[in-house]
């Protein structure tokens, strides 16, 4: 390794030097508040020496990594979303009787998993980066062992994600049998000059099972809502939101590298799921009272859209899906942090009847949680209707007309459950509050400070959003 490749690979040592700094000072039986802290500043020097090495890239690190603009957008995303779930995690944790150190751990080891993913170029650091996140989520799905049926969501999601763990094996045993190679770039090559066989095809179709559940698309889905009720209220929006950029982060180089989507038939397979996702998803949140529930199935709606950008398999749909991505994560971190904030020692917020009438009781929150919902609904004036808008444009311009008009239509449909939510924060009724303040008020503030400011990142995306898209322009130049 060369002094290159060393700065290069530095973000990513910072974040595997992370967990062991945790296990370090919860051997010398430091206190929550100097793990959370350490964590906080650890993450923040990730930030720093991925902006610090920019200049550098791209550097290849063959046969396994390949540390470019397309990274450092994705990694980034990742740690940012991590700085705000960690914020979420002090409060949410330190309330609760059990010791919430080790979770730390499990946090930074499992956002590692996930940055490796979006540096890998070969089979090998792909299935490690994903088993390494993996891994990490059963335990973080079931750290409240005694509360909110977390040893259920933790079981369902192990013995699901071990089952695809063995179909992407297969499916690149397969892939590796029919071209000789695990390597993306040779894989390419392999097919540029040797006709599609069988054997490749099986191989994808596997590959795209294993990866459909760790996006919990449909008809991989059926973990989502009950891992996502089950696990604490940080857990889910790491879930929902780093565990997914890692995943579709290497699927979308995976696919761009092979030219994924210029074979007739991955295109068909691509666009059935999108299709289904986009309507199962809306239709299942339609019918739910448990907020965590309704933001499971409509993250999965969600994540068709997300496929739309995918199918061009061009630069234009590239850009649309970091924009959309950026706008889904600081919509779902602003919405679980509300729900965080609102959770007590007993329980998570979740029952859509506790947030009735919430504006007359606590407006910032109930102000907070409705731009997200808007958001998600794709209104104009937020992040989410560029980042729709982006999505549809990208579609368009390749003629993909099925999967374009089910995400128009399916937008429509779902704003029904968005807007029965804000219309229960503005009701009269209002059930008595479950969260008592047991912290000091610094803490609250901070994270109140947080959620306000990814409000504000919500409506300044969705009206000017050319920073964001020039910057996102700019870094995947550098590839």
């Amino acid at each position: 390794m060369n002094e290159v490749q060393f700065y290069a690979l530095l973000p990513f040592t910072l974040l595997a030097a992370a967990s062991i700094i945790v296990i370090l000072l919860i051997a010398f039986k430091q206190s929550h508040t100097v793990i959370q802290i350490t964590g906080f500043v650890m993450m923040c020097l990730v930030i720093f020496t991925m902006w610090y090495v920019r200049d550098l890239l791209p550097v290849k690190l063959d046969p396994l990594f390949i540390v470019d603009g397309f990274a450092a957008l994705f990694t980034g995303l990742i740690v940012l979303s991590v700085l705000a779930i960690g914020l979420l995690s002090y409060i949410y944790f330190e309330e609760r009787e059990e010791n919430p150190k080790e979770y730390y751990i499990l946090l930074f080891l499992s956002t590692l998993g996930s940055a490796i993913l979006t540096i890998s170029q070969h089979f090998i650091s792909f299935f490690i980066g994903l088993e390494i996140l993996s891994v990490s989520l059963y335990a973080l799905i079931a750290y409240l062992r005694n509360r909110n049926n977390a040893i259920e969501a933790g079981m369902k999601y192990l013995v699901l994600a071990a089952l695809s763990s063995a179909f992407l094996l297969f499916g690149m045993a397969l892939i590796y049998m029919e071209t000789g190679s695990m390597y993306f770039s040779n894989i390419a090559h392999h097919l540029a000059t040797q006709p599609t066989s069988g054997l490749f095809i099986t191989g994808i179709g596997l590959m795209v099972v294993a990866i459909g559940f760790k996006l919990a698309l449909v008809p991989f889905h059926l973990w989502a809502a009950d891992v996502y009720q089950g696990a604490p209220a940080p857990v889910t929006a790491f879930i929902a939101t780093v565990s997914k950029i890692g995943v579709f982060a290497v699927l979308l180089r995976f696919g761009l590298a092979v030219s994924l989507q210029t074979f007739s038939l991955a295109q068909l397979i691509f666009i059935v799921i999108a299709v289904i996702t986009m309507i199962s998803g809306n239709i299942l949140a339609l019918l739910q009272n448990n907020i965590k529930r309704l933001l499971a199935y409509s993250s999965i709606a969600h994540l068709g859209y997300l496929l739309v950008a995918f199918l061009p398999g061009n630069e234009a749909g590239v850009e649309a899906a970091v924009f959309y991505l950026l706008a889904y994560s600081i919509t779902i971190l602003a919405a679980f942090g509300v729900i965080t904030l609102l959770s007590n020692r007993q329980r998570d917020a979740e029952d859509l009847e506790f947030y009735r009438g919430l504006f007359w009781r606590n407006p910032v929150m109930a102000t907070v949680l409705a731009f997200a919902l808007l958001s998600l609904a794709g209104i104009p004036l937020t992040a989410g209707f560029i980042g729709k808008f982006y999505v549809l444009a990208s579609g368009v311009q390749q003629t993909l007309w099925l999967p374009v008009i089910t995400l128009v239509l399916t937008s429509v449909f779902g704003a029904f459950y968005y807007l029965r939510v804000i219309s229960i924060l503005f009701a009269e009724s209002a059930p008595a509050l479950m969260n008592e303040n047991r912290l000091h008020p610094f803490f609250y503030y901070s994270t109140y400070t947080a959620l306000i400011t990814l409000t504000l990142l919500l409506i300044g995306l969705g009206v000017y959003p050319r920073i964001a898209i020039d910057s996102i322009k700019a870094f995947l130049l550098i590839r």
